[in-house]
């Protein structure tokens, strides 16, 4: 009954529960939000590729991805390689208001000390975000018929 934390590249996580993250995100994503989108991106197997989540009884009740940020590849293959972006944040209906998404993004952000993070977050959910360090970064958009807005986080000390 005790909530446990993990992260893992996927190449490493159980098959089982690899299923019951991909089924997380499809039924946050897809399914509740309404987006038809392809949702296995082919990011996930990327081999810097992370994914974090909180289980509790066998149950994954919370996802985050973390991945190198390929944004500025062309532009400054330098800065490319030090960029993160967080993604795939979602938590199961039944687990919300516990604080697991923020618990995630915690240990994803000590994972990325010292490197600039990206993200683009649900334009609803910028000062949730915020309380992490990001800010806004660039004009919103519309992904799948909802507001976004681009936002990063500065590289921490190490």
């Amino acid at each position: 009954m005790t909530v446990q934390f993990r992260i893992s590249s996927v190449a490493l996580i159980d098959p089982l529960r690899l299923y019951d993250l991909l089924r997380l995100r499809v039924d946050v994503f897809v399914v509740e939000q309404e987006c038809a989108y392809p949702e296995l991106d082919g990011r996930d197997v990327e081999p810097d590729a992370v994914m974090l989540w909180a289980e509790e009884d066998e149950q994954v009740l919370a996802t985050v991805r973390l991945l190198v940020d390929h944004a500025d590849a062309e532009a400054d293959a330098a800065s490319a390689a030090d960029a993160l972006r967080i993604g795939r944040v979602a938590t199961a209906t039944a687990a919300r208001g516990r604080g697991l998404a923020a618990d995630l993004m915690r240990l994803a952000l000590d994972r990325a000390e010292g490197r600039l993070v990206r993200l683009d977050a649900q334009a609803h959910l910028e000062g949730w975000y915020a309380r992490f360090g990001f800010v806004v970064d660039g004009p919103g958009f519309l992904e799948d018929g909802i507001p976004h807005v681009p936002m990063s986080r500065a590289a921490t000390a190490h």
